[in-house]
């Protein structure tokens, strides 16, 4: 039986729900979003049908209020409610108050929500299904002397995460065991602040893997498919700045990787999209995670595979089967995402808040620009800096590069600092372009020394096109136009 959606919620805010909000105007639905007061002026507040106020509390907290949120999801008579990424996304509590109401869950169940949470209990249905995992502990670690004994026997470099945790918190590599109780307490006590839960798990460390994804989806009637794979490698401090599709793996890896995450969720009766997450070093993988929800880089995967996952996520969620087997799934071209961050490179990555007061948006056949900015939006102090999301598309991964790179020179953005630049210069390398990449690519490649040399170079421009423009009204002097290298450099700063 087909369940009827006539409205969707939208626990959340910024681009995932303005990317949600569209979705929902495909399918003739009504779109119901919420805002704390920092967000009354977001863009997904402006395009909803509806939008209902969560408060004055400090914004994180507000969209983490479950029962705020439950009050405004009876009032709005919402028929379903979709949780983004972040925030409640991963909050089975929440799911299950959800589905109490009445109401439909955009999501996995409560139940596979809860064991997948679980880092030790995924990493043991991942080896029953064939998947290989990193050495480490086989259960939560809680003293310093149970993470002592399993250092040792593992041996450093380790790794400590959140065993409830994600997006990159809660995670620490530990080098020595003079290092590992600071580190110990420091990740249990991230991981109670971000998680609501202190445990913790040790994995042996791998030094500059690469972080490969697989995109599954699965309906209610026990099919499971996978739709290729992402490389989601370039990272600073567990956080994802480049994603592409597909990755450089092997086909045969990538399929044999496809068909035991699809066996792993049907396992556990897995419904809606899920991303299994990798670790590749040395012609070996190693199984990582499952996150149960949509991911911000599921884009690429809709890029090359031509499949809109959110669109899937609202027919499963009506209990419609999948309309495509394994079969008919292709994958066309390669796909590359920037995620454009509201953050000073050149000042340690300092998040940035203020007023947007210009924006260009570069545009084509083959660049999408996923984002809840506008000119004169200002953006708040208090949530993740992600600003928006630069796509590219193009028949080969040379071709989406060089397409990359006249995006990005095109889109501007100015009135704040943002990690433009870094994207910039990572393109421009020999590794990026060769496919030479690990998770400690912007260390190993000293990008920091080149965002300098970028710097300089804008800075020495804009000088010497002042000079010239000065020459030029003096009485009786002519000067001939400044160069383009000049004028390149000069317009790349005065946007800023």
């Amino acid at each position: 039986m087909v369940f009827i959606i006539r409205s969707v919620l939208i626990a959340n805010r910024g681009e995932i729900a303005v990317r949600v909000i569209r979705a929902c105007r495909t399918k003739d639905l009504r779109s119901i979003a919420v805002f704390c007061e920092e967000d009354k002026d977001s863009l997904h507040v402006k395009m909803a049908d509806e939008a209902y106020g969560l408060g004055d509390e400090s914004g994180d907290c507000t969209y983490l209020n479950i029962p705020k949120m439950l009050e405004i999801i009876e009032r709005s008579k919402a028929d379903a409610v979709h949780p983004g990424y972040g925030f409640l996304s991963e909050n089975a509590e929440f799911a299950r108050e959800v589905i109490n109401m009445g109401k439909i869950f955009i999501g996995p169940s409560p139940d596979v929500v809860d064991f997948l949470g679980n880092k030790v209990q995924a990493k043991k249905l991942a080896e029953q299904v064939g998947l290989p995992v990193l050495p480490g502990s086989e259960g939560f670690v809680t003293t310093f002397e149970e993470a002592k004994s399993i250092s040792d026997k593992i041996g450093y470099p380790i790794i400590i995460k959140a065993a409830f945790g994600g997006g990159g918190r809660g995670m620490e590599i530990v080098e020595s065991e003079g290092d590992l109780k600071i580190a110990l307490e420091g990740c249990q006590s991230i991981a109670l602040k971000f998680f609501g839960r202190d445990e913790v798990l040790i994995e042996k460390s791998i030094d500059g893997p690469r972080h490969i994804e697989i995109q599954f989806l699965g309906d209610n009637f026990g099919n499971v498919i996978h739709l290729g794979d992402r490389e989601c490698t370039i990272q600073r401090s567990h956080q994802k700045l480049i994603e592409e599709s597909p990755s450089f793996l092997p086909r045969d890896i990538i399929n044999d990787l496809g068909e035991k995450t699809c066996q792993l969720a049907r396992k556990i009766q897995y419904s809606n999209v899920g991303t299994a997450e990798f670790l590749w070093k040395d012609d070996k993988i190693y199984f990582n995670e499952v996150n149960p929800r949509i991911q911000v880089e599921h884009v690429v995967t809709e890029m090359v595979t031509g499949i809109d996952l959110v669109e899937a996520q609202l027919n499963v969620a009506a209990n419609k089967p999948l309309p495509f087997t394994q079969e008919e799934i292709s994958i066309s071209g390669h796909a590359i995402e920037y995620r454009i961050n509201a953050e000073d490179p050149n000042n340690f990555f300092l998040p940035q808040n203020g007023k947007i007061t210009n924006l260009i948006i570069p545009g084509g056949p083959q660049v999408r620009f996923d984002s809840h900015i506008y000119p004169n939006y200002v953006i708040p102090h208090n949530f993740d800096s992600l600003l928006g999301k630069l796509i590219v598309w193009g028949r080969t991964r040379k071709k989406a590069i060089n397409l990359s790179k006249h995006a990005l020179k095109e889109l501007a953005i100015s009135g704040i600092n943002t990690n433009l630049d870094l994207h910039r210069v990572i393109v421009e390398t020999k590794e990026f372009k060769k496919g030479d990449l690990s998770t400690d690519f912007l260390v190993r490649r000293n990008i920091n020394s080149d965002l300098r040399d970028l710097e300089r170079k804008k800075l020495a421009a804009v000088f010497q096109l002042v000079q010239e423009l000065k020459l030029s009204i003096q009485p009786n002097h002519t000067v001939s136009k400044p160069s383009t290298k000049w004028r390149d450099y000069a317009k790349i700063e005065q946007v800023r």
